[in-house]
């Protein structure tokens, strides 16, 4: 399944841009669907390949704490607990994110439709999204790693002397079937057919936030599509404003395609003069949105390693617009913990190099190269 993730600086008109790209690739005869937790423009009529969901957080924390709730009855009646009915239940802040991890997962699970739209919160926080399925696997695995059930043997005899039910098998029972939801939503965000499409209104500040993100899709393996220029101004205007704020937003044009150059493709959507808020708004935007063919399945790490001569391995990942001062590495066990500017990402280590103690980094080129050198007590010996 081809999924487009569309994300961008706040007010840059993303939603909208996520409906033309529903709509464009809809009138190109693949089944479509829109997921969103905002109201979308009014669809033109004849798309019937087109269909909508709309991300209900309140409902989706209300279900998941009723299920929590049943499953732990046991133990609260034990405690005396009143139950809390679905009226009461309001969503808590983080609830949304949670939300929208479920409805991917549905949809990756579902049939029937060939292309997936998906309209992500603003940036920075779709990154975050994007990066949250991996981090709370790891959570889980750390704080109910699945070995400890090899003790479920003696669960019986610990209830027995602790004079209380055990709860340990439902809660390593519901870890593992929020890991296999979690892997699948996962599975989705890391194909070869998932990319991220990033809306911007062409100015300084949008292309800061874009430099930035570019940093934060490279940490976590995220391919980019196209970057969509919205609200461009005509080039030609007898009125002397327009015609300044046209050529500003043109030389920002000019510095994006060089910048995303050549992977990226900058597209452009005209301003309209008005909110797209019509059927016939999103058909003219929809032109410039449509999403192009990608072969599904798995799309490999973003890293590579190779020979820094006398015995030292590079492992080297791609950073494009970082900074060398906003970098952090740090290595702890097994496990790379990096931080590039507002963004974190811990990294497993392959078995060679868990067996290398770290001498150095450094980023050249928009490459981060971080020099493994082997350790003499953690290698076979050789005659």
């Amino acid at each position: 399944m081809r999924t487009v993730l569309v994300t961008g600086p706040g007010g840059a008109g993303r939603t909208t841009v996520a409906a033309a790209t529903a709509l464009a690739s809809a009138r190109a005869g693949r089944r479509t669907l829109l997921i969103s937790a905002d109201a979308v423009p009014a669809l033109p009529a004849g798309t019937e390949r087109l269909s909508c969901a709309r991300v209900d957080s309140a409902a989706h924390f209300r279900d998941e704490l009723l299920e929590l709730q049943e499953r732990a009855s046991g133990v609260l009646d034990l405690l005396g607990a009143n139950r809390l009915d679905a009226e009461e239940l309001t969503e808590l802040p983080g609830s949304a994110q949670l939300a929208v991890l479920h409805t991917l997962r549905r949809a990756a699970e579902g049939d029937g439709h060939e292309v997936l739209v998906v309209d992500l919160p603003p940036l920075p926080d779709a990154l975050a999204l994007l990066a949250l399925p991996g981090r709370l696997r790891r959570y889980l695995r750390r704080l109910l790693p699945a070995e400890r059930q090899a003790a479920r043997a003696l669960r019986p005899v610990l209830a027995q002397l602790a004079g209380v039910p055990m709860p340990a098998q439902w809660l390593y029972e519901a870890a593992a079937r929020k890991d296999a939801e979690l892997a699948a939503v996962e599975a989705l965000i890391e194909d070869n057919a998932t990319t991220v499409r990033l809306v911007a209104e062409p100015g300084q500040a949008a292309g800061e936030a874009l430099r930035s993100a570019r940093t934060g899709l490279a940490l976590h393996g995220l391919r980019v599509d196209s970057v969509v220029a919205s609200r461009v101004l005509p080039r030609h205007s007898a009125d002397p404003w327009f015609a300044d704020l046209a050529a500003r937003q043109e030389k920002c044009l000019d510095h994006w395609h060089q910048e995303w150059a050549p992977g990226t493709s900058v597209r452009e959507t005209a301003h309209l003069g008005r909110e797209p808020r019509t059927a016939e708004d999103l058909a003219l935007l929809a032109r410039a949105c449509a999403p192009d063919d990608r072969t599904p399945g798995h799309a490999g790490d973003p890293w590579w390693t190779e020979d820094a001569g006398d015995g030292v391995i590079a492992w080297c990942l791609p950073l494009p617009g970082a900074v060398k001062e906003d970098l952090k590495l740090v290595r702890r066990g097994d496990e790379l913990f990096l931080t590039a500017g507002p963004f974190h990402r811990i990294v497993r280590l392959e078995s060679a190099l868990r067996r290398c103690t770290v001498s150095g980094a450094a980023l050249t080129d928009g490459v981060l190269r971080v020099r493994f050198t082997p350790d003499p007590g953690l290698w076979p010996r050789t005659q």
